[in-house]
Parts: C-alpha cells; sequence; structure tokens
C-alpha cells in the first residue's frame, strides 16, 4: 500500500505532462496546418506531430509489415481499444488516408478544425437521412480514389475483446470496388484505457494483415468481407471476443 501511495504523485505529474505536452503539440499542428498548403503536406505534420507526441509520452511505436499496405487506393479496417486508436494509426499510416470519424467530433473545437485540415470525413450515425448523405459522400471519396481509416467497432469497451463489427466500412468497400486491409492495435489500451486519464508508459504494435479483396458479384459480398476482416482480426489481436456481449459504460469512441 505504501508503495502505492509512494508511485501516486509520479503518476500524477506524469499525466500531468503528457496532457500539456499533447495541448501544446496540438496547437503548434493546428497553426502550421492553417498555414501549410496542400492536403498532403498537412497530414504529414499531422503524422510527425502525432509521432513526436508519443516519443515525448515514452511511448515506442512498433510497426509490422507495413510492406502489405497497398500502394494503390484501400480501405483500412482496425480494432478499436482506446481514443489514442486514431492518433496511433495517424502516426504510422501514410499521409495519403483519409480517417472517417463520427460526426460529435465535428463539435469539438480544437479537435474540429486539426481533423477538417487533414480531409476527415464526419459521418453522422443517429440522422438515417444525413447518415445516408454522408455514407454516400465517403463511397465517392473512395471511388475517387481516396485511401481510408475505419475504426468498424464504431465504439470501444471497458473490457479487453473485440466487438461486433458494423457493415459501413465493407459495403464501402464492396460499392467502390476497392481492397480492405485489415490492422491489428496492440498496446492502446494499456498507454490510455478507459479507467484512466493518466497514461502508461508502454509498447504499442500496429500490425498490417494481409489485404482482403471483395467479392463484388455476390449478393452478401459486404457481410462476407466484414465477417472476414473481423475473424482475422481476432485471431491476431488475441483478445476476447465480444460480438453480442453487453456493454456496460462503454465509452463513446472517437470515430465510426
Amino acid at each position: 500500500m505504501l508503495v502505492k501511495l509512494l508511485k501516486w504523485p509520479f503518476r500524477v505529474t506524469y499525466g500531468v505532462y503528457c496532457w500539456v505536452v499533447f495541448v501544446l503539440f496540438a496547437l503548434l499542428a493546428l497553426g502550421s496546418m492553417l498555414l501549410v498548403p496542400g492536403l498532403e503536406r498537412r497530414r504529414r505534420v499531422a503524422r510527425f506531430t502525432a509521432r513526436a507526441v508519443f516519443a515525448a509520452w515514452g511511448v515506442k511505436l512498433r510497426t509490422l509489415d507495413t510492406e502489405r499496405l497497398p500502394l494503390e487506393r484501400c480501405i483500412v479496417v482496425a480494432n478499436h481499444a482506446s481514443y489514442l486508436d486514431g492518433l496511433v494509426l495517424t502516426a504510422v499510416l501514410p499521409p495519403r488516408f483519409a480517417f472517417v470519424i463520427k460526426k460529435e467530433m465535428d463539435r469539438v473545437p480544437l479537435a474540429s478544425r486539426l481533423l477538417r485540415r487533414i480531409g476527415s470525413e464526419f459521418v453522422d450515425r443517429h440522422n438515417r437521412h444525413r447518415g445516408a448523405m454522408d455514407a454516400r459522400r465517403v463511397l465517392r471519396r473512395a471511388s475517387e480514389g481516396q485511401s481510408l481509416v475505419f475504426f468498424p467497432e464504431g465504439t470501444f469497451s471497458t473490457r479487453p475483446g473485440l466487438l461486433r463489427f458494423h457493415t459501413g466500412a465493407f459495403v464501402t468497400a464492396v460499392r467502390a470496388n476497392c481492397t480492405v486491409t485489415p490492422v491489428v492495435i496492440r498496446g492502446a489500451r494499456t498507454v490510455l484505457s478507459s479507467h484512466s486519464l493518466i497514461p502508461t508508459p508502454a509498447a504499442i504494435t500496429v500490425e498490417v494483415l494481409p489485404t482482403l479483396l471483395p467479392q463484388t458479384g455476390q449478393k452478401d459480398a459486404a457481410a462476407q468481407l466484414r465477417d472476414a476482416a473481423r475473424r482475422v482480426v481476432l485471431v491476431h489481436l488475441g483478445e476476447p471476443d465480444l460480438d453480442g456481449a453487453e456493454e456496460s459504460g462503454a465509452p463513446e469512441s472517437q470515430t465510426a
């Protein structure tokens, strides 16, 4: 008990340090993005900033099999375990990817401005009409050659494990006739869990899995693609299958 009490002041100090660093880097990134022309250049600024934040926090980012990422357009789908997941993929993915994010984030002043400057797509999950319009816009961008990132669980659980995948990313892939690349993020929940605002310096690993091809001629192609992606993510993630499990107090995610 005494050891825990002695550690607590250091954890609080470290937590304050981490969030001060995060806010400062975010403000610097926003200032740069307001001045830097060109979407890809702004995404490079975001990538550098995300990497700098993790380095300052003492969090080591490891990437595995990134050569599996297609050079042409694709849709990346990843498991969702922490509020850090978007920042993690910003740090490790090439700057040609746009994130598909829940509409609620558009009301967060600093985050909204940053996300818009790097070409993120906002999707309304609660209004069916607006959601359909947003889905058509995302599909149009994919059809035009934009690579996209989805977190198909739509939220994350307070428990380790993989939730059910929604079909939005896979419908987009089938209709735009583009490949899906599953990605597994490990360690983000350890660094920042839903139970604490204080980060923990630990390693985060991002593993790129083999790309999946949509079977565009089949009626249930999107569902088959969703299930195939979820199976391979679940195997490599090494966490429980939470499909259909009750979520008590699961926090809202940053992405749709």
